[in-house]
């Protein structure tokens, strides 16, 4: 097999499932195949910037609607709890009603959900608003991929298009910190969610254009509502769970129990799939090692980032001052690398060496950020102690498209939206596994240092410290899964 980004096959599946039922769409060509793509890649970057563009207003809008510290939490819970418990059942549901129009119903559902939460004047409406607004992403974001692999079948462009995709996930975390901390403190809070208005606009009006019509293989292909009320209740519990172990800790009867129930909830389903006539997640996508590897992966890499995504800043603002504009600024530079590596060179590297193979290399670089920050000092110089940091984050740019095509490898074009939300799904797991680990570690560290009689910024850089000392773990054991797991493919 060539080691490049894998085809989806469009005819027969062979021998693990009967032929493609999915009516597939007349590839378009040239300039409104590149304008589709660009149409996907600003609905995930608006997605994106969504999701840590609010991080830095968090402040503001406490002060202005009034939210107790407990409650300003579901700003952001209320949307990971929707957004990432839904994400397989859209895909599914993409693939049989037709990607294309899962895809402009979530865009009009979250650029609609914006305008009420910039409109929002009680805690209430915000938080309802935030779960909208999670719906519409989950809608949007899990046929996006399955979108892109059945308009670029060639190995060659398939891995362009992913690279330029992966980098507006990378870079969009940097890019929301800087605009959020600008529209702030220049106009309010409120145009952090207004701002989505005219871009959501503009991105259905061009996906009407430019991506073509699919009309899926049909509900009764895989209408399987029980398997979709039991995957979509453990997920929703599940993180649900884990996203509050900051407030009950992971030995309390809350976290247990809920923790429990979701693990049963998520084996009733896989049961209930070798079962089912129409399964809603045929279990056949996870025989490929490609899929289970890269999506196990996923999870591990993406709790080890969210120490650089989130700590960082956290690092930059508490212990050295920084604005939230100056934040933004300051991880600049880590955008403009990964952007460089992902848009210029990541698709060649694929072609050249394999996608493993360069997973491997940039799981290497993100091991030596995770390592650098691990030893941070409390008075620490930019160009000295993290200017090096952000150039090495273009392990970014390298495993996140490699990462990319491998969890897309297995999908068939009749099932290509249920990968990709699955792809989704886990990247949402370790974002709230991340989130939970590594911030309660980096509180409970904090806190003990204190007692002990340090000073507030030693005993902060000291839990940011443990933190990502804990995601360089999460990181070599991540390298040793792709390295163990991961097929081998020779170079091109």
């Amino acid at each position: 097999m060539p080691a490049t980004a894998p085809s989806v096959p469009s005819g027969s599946s062979g021998p693990a499932g009967p032929a493609d039922s999915t009516v597939p769409p007349r590839p378009p060509h040239g300039r409104r195949r590149r304008l589709a793509l660009g149409v996907l890649a600003t609905g995930m970057l608006m997605i994106i910037l969504d999701g840590s563009i609010v991080t830095v207003a968090m402040p503001a809008i406490q002060d202005d609607l009034g939210f107790s510290p407990a409650g300003l939490s579901w700003v952001v819970n209320a949307y990971l709890i929707a957004f990432g418990s839904l994400l397989l059942l859209a895909g599914r549901l993409g693939d049989l009603i037709g990607r294309r129009r899962m895809f402009l119903a979530g865009t009009a559902v979250f650029t609609g959900a914006s305008v009420l939460a910039a409109a929002a004047g009680s805690p209430a409406v915000l938080i309802a608003a935030r779960f909208l607004q999670g719906l519409g992403s989950a809608m949007a974001a899990a046929v996006s991929l399955g979108i892109l692999v059945t308009l670029f079948t060639e190995p060659g462009e398939r891995a362009r298009a992913i690279a330029v995709f992966s980098f507006t996930g990378a870079a969009g975390a940097s890019i929301g910190q800087v605009l959020g901390g600008v529209l702030t403190d220049a106009l309010n809070w409120h145009w952090i969610f207004l701002i989505n208005l005219p871009i959501g606009v503009a991105v259905l009006a061009l996906a009407v254009a430019a991506l073509p019509a699919d009309r899926g293989s049909g509900l009764g292909a895989g209408a399987d509502v029980l398997g979709a009320l039991l995957v979509t209740a453990g997920l929703m519990l599940g993180i649900y769970a884990v996203i509050e172990v900051e407030n009950h800790g992971w030995a309390a009867a809350h976290t247990l129990g809920l923790g429990a129930l979701a693990a049963a909830l998520l084996a009733a389903f896989t049961v209930r799939q070798t079962a089912a006539r129409t399964p809603l997640m045929p279990l056949r996508i996870l025989r490929s090692r490609g899929v289970a590897g890269a999506n196990l992966v996923q999870i591990l890499m993406v709790a080890a980032l969210y120490s650089f995504q989130v700590l960082v800043a956290l690092y930059l603002q508490q212990v050295l001052g920084y604005g939230a504009a100056r934040t933004g600024l300051a991880m600049l530079p880590a955008a403009l690398v990964i952007g460089a590596v992902s848009l210029g060179a990541s698709a060649r590297l694929n072609a050249r060496f394999g996608e493993r193979n360069v997973l491997l290399a940039g799981l290497l670089l993100l091991l030596g950020v995770l390592g650098l920050l691990a030893r941070v000092p409390v008075e620490a110089d930019y160009l000295t102690d993290l200017a090096p940091v952000m150039l090495l984050a273009a392990g970014f740019g390298l495993a996140l498209p490699a990462l990319t095509a491998l969890g897309m490898s297995g999908a068939r074009r009749d099932d290509a939206g249920l990968v990709s939300g699955l792809f989704n799904t886990t990247q949402q797991i370790g974002m709230a596994l991340g989130v939970a680990v590594l911030s309660t570690l980096a509180a409970s560290r904090t806190e003990s240092l204190l007692a002990a009689g340090d000073g507030r910024a030693e005993a902060l850089t000291g839990g940011y410290r443990l933190a990502f000392t804990v995601g360089a773990g999460l990181i070599a054991a991540a390298f040793v899964v792709a390295l163990t797991v991961l097929p081998r493919r020779p170079a091109a």
